[in-house]
């Protein structure tokens, strides 16, 4: 019985040192939705309180490019945030299929590494 045991116990043992690597993979992903998902939020309230004319791109852009830096699963946060947020307003802003387009276009700059600042409105606070 004891060696039944000790065998199953160092099975475990094994398998579960053997997906370390996989969980931690899977753990730092997790963490980087996480985050990437705070850095989109920061940038949603950054454009609210600024609220200056011209400046959503900027803020889709950067809020893209902080949430990618983190790794691929901040990338993947902004991407879903990006299109959910981007399906809604198409619907209910009125805007049109133009700004959708012009909107994704910031958000996967962004999210590419490309410079938010090509977004930037003139006169912009630094604050931003």
């Amino acid at each position: 019985m004891r060696l039944c045991v000790c065998f199953v116990l160092l099975s475990l043992t094994l398998c579960a040192s053997a997906d370390v690597p996989f969980l931690t993979r899977r753990a730092q992903f997790v963490r980087d939705a996480v985050g990437g998902a705070w850095d989109m939020l920061r940038a949603y309230q950054d454009m609210r309180e600024a609220n200056y004319k011209g400046a959503d791109k900027y803020f889709h852009a950067r809020g893209n490019y902080d949430a990618a830096r983190r790794g691929p699963g901040g990338a993947w946060a902004a991407k879903v945030i990006s299109d959910a947020r981007e399906t809604w307003q198409s619907g209910m802003s009125g805007r049109g299929a133009e700004d959708t387009r012009a909107d994704q276009e910031a958000n996967a700059w962004g999210r590419n590494g490309g410079d938010p600042n090509r977004y930037r409105p003139p006169g912009l606070p630094k604050k931003y």
